[in-house]
């Protein structure tokens, strides 16, 4: 199995696919949190091959409410990752989930109701402190 990548680069936020909606409350907190700081300090969790965000869905709404052109990510081969791992939170109305369901519904541009999928991983996201300047084009 491959191991994720251990770099973080800036990503495209045009280029990231959600799979997921957020809960209103928590973007306005994310995005006061942004813009008190003025750094991003987590990196998103995507999928190398599609894109699709795995973690981070409310960072990647604000940044975008924001305007930042850019966020930081870790990119991993998450189909074929035994680091990451995907089931439901308790109370979102379905029984399970795969990982080529949260791929699916990423790349169709569809997004499941907030809190639907739970990922876990084995590995904590690097802490960064990229200035939101840095994040704009």
């Amino acid at each position: 199995m491959e191991r994720r990548g251990e770099s973080v680069r800036l990503s495209s936020t045009n280029d990231l696919l959600p799979h997921e909606e957020v809960i209103s409350s928590n973007l306005d907190a994310m995005m006061k949190r942004l813009v008190n700081s003025g750094r991003f300090f987590q990196p998103l969790l995507v999928d190398s091959a599609s894109n699709v965000i795995l973690d981070g869905h409310h960072r990647w709404n604000a940044a975008k409410a924001l305007g930042l052109d850019l966020v930081p990510v870790v990119a991993i081969d998450y189909l074929n990752s035994d680091e990451v791992s995907v089931s439901v939170w308790p109370g979102c109305g379905r029984d399970s989930i795969t990982k080529e369901e949260v791929i699916e519904m990423g790349v169709s541009g569809g997004l499941f109701p907030p809190k639907t999928s739970r990922h876990r991983f084995s590995f904590k996201l690097p802490k960064i402190g990229v200035p939101l300047d840095d994040l704009m084009e």
